[in-house]
């Protein structure tokens, strides 16, 4: 299954899912909030808004409006909508960016769905007015969720003994899993400073292992040691 096909497909799983981990929700939310760059911000994007959910809740809960996005599939576009937001269908790859147009672009859980990383952060560079940032924030293949998944993604499946005690309740359903390409933190800070980006800052979130991430809410801490859920702010040099 194609990613576009299992997002489509599974646009209303996406935020069920979500509504039955809402401390691991919050959580990350709140690590969004944290890492989101200070100043007047007249134009933000979410590049893979999917359904919106995460843009709604940093409007009501923390005051911070993205009201615009893309997002490849019509299914999670269509829910986003329904939140008030303005959404073109096209991939990180291949949408209209704008040039120049933006203060921030943010990649919140996208960029997993990246295969070439500098390539689309070039594109969000171009985007981008001087000084503008980019707010990219995913599951690092290094964590704990990441090797999971990885490992999930090689198996086809979470029913296999192997996972007997260490699958997580709150696990990604398959379809997400495999539709991905897990990156790094290192390989997403390097594409991102070859795409002519300075680190700002790193922030992180989930830090416990994953079988207890979703038992209450998680503050955000700086850098990028022990999360499972990272963030990177960088700044259009």
């Amino acid at each position: 299954m194609t990613e576009r096909a299992a997002f489509d497909l599974f646009a209303n799983d996406y935020d069920a899912w979500f509504g039955e981990n809402r401390d691991l929700l919050e959580s990350e939310v709140r690590l969004l909030a944290h890492a989101w760059p200070k100043g007047e911000i007249r134009s933000a994007l979410s590049v893979g808004c999917g359904t919106g959910l995460f843009e709604a809740i940093l409007k009501r809960d923390h005051g911070i409006h993205v009201t615009h996005g893309v997002e490849p599939a019509e299914g999670m576009a269509a829910i986003a909508r329904e939140r008030g937001m303005e959404v073109a269908i096209g991939t990180a790859e291949e949408a209209d960016l704008g040039e120049g147009a933006h203060d921030v672009l943010l990649f919140n859980g996208s960029t997993s769905y990246v295969k070439d990383l500098e390539g689309v952060f070039r594109r969000a560079h171009a985007a981008l007015r001087p000084g503008g940032h980019v707010l990219v924030v995913d599951v690092p293949r290094e964590s704990g969720y990441g090797v999971l998944y990885c490992l999930a993604n090689e198996l086809g499946t979470w029913d296999h003994p192997v996972f007997e005690g260490v699958k997580p309740a709150a696990a990604y359903p398959i379809p997400f899993v495999q539709a991905a390409t897990w990156h790094t933190t290192a390989e997403r800070v390097a594409a991102l400073e070859a795409a002519g980006f300075r680190i700002v800052r790193t922030a992180q979130t989930l830090t416990r292992h994953p079988v207890f991430a979703p038992e209450g809410v998680e503050e955000p801490r700086d850098g990028h040691d022990a999360g499972d859920y990272v963030a990177i702010l960088a700044e259009r040099s």
